[in-house]
């Protein structure tokens, strides 16, 4: 019997900031986001295609920033803490150097207050779609500029702006840019599908 995921457990506010954080360090073997009004989401992890896919996009945009420099790339294993309190963990994220800058070591150092600028997620074979969609609408609600949604199960790339528009592309096949955000970024998720 397969289980939809994520799961979610209802904890309303029964931990601070600092002990969800303890929390997932001590169960560091599993994965977990917490939603705006502070139940834990269990997230499954991926399996080897799409976690293979999903290290080959954030490698790509990790080239892009070595060369450009204007900021910070992150994995799927950071926490970000967003100013709707919710802690979200895209599959691949930048922030520019001027809010990276200004967080205070001790946040560099934990599920930091600060939201990407930019958000990769990779719709994988547990994940639903729906969950997917509203994390993304989540992200560019508490500041996120550009987010692409990439799902090959149904061959469609769902790009999100700051103006809260989405537009979604019927193939994989299309080379994506990083607009204003990424200047000089470029990405065809289908070149990187093996």
């Amino acid at each position: 019997m397969d289980m939809p995921m994520p799961v979610t457990m209802k904890m309303g506010d029964l931990m601070s900031e600092e002990e969800f954080f303890r929390f997932c360090q001590m169960n560091d073997t599993l994965e977990f986001e917490r939603d705006s009004q502070g139940n834990i989401i269990l997230m499954s992890p991926t399996g080897l295609f799409t976690g293979g896919f999903n290290s080959r996009v954030t490698m790509e945009l990790g080239i892009w920033n070595k060369e450009n420099q204007l900021g910070e790339v992150f994995d799927s294993s950071t926490g970000f803490t967003l100013p709707n309190g919710a802690v979200r963990s895209p599959d691949a994220s930048f922030v520019i150097s001027e809010k990276w800058d200004a967080l205070p070591e001790d946040q560099q150092e934990t599920f930091g207050h600060v939201c990407p600028d930019f958000v990769i997620e990779i719709r994988s074979k547990s994940d639903e779609l729906r969950y997917l969609q509203d994390k993304m609408k989540e992200f560019i609600a508490n500041g996120t500029k550009l987010g692409w949604l990439i799902d090959r199960f149904d061959n469609k790339i769902h790009i999100y702006r700051a103006d809260q528009s989405v537009f979604v592309h019927e193939t994989l096949n299309v080379t994506l840019s990083g607009e204003n955000i990424l200047p000089g970024f470029f990405l065809n998720p289908g070149s990187l599908l093996k």
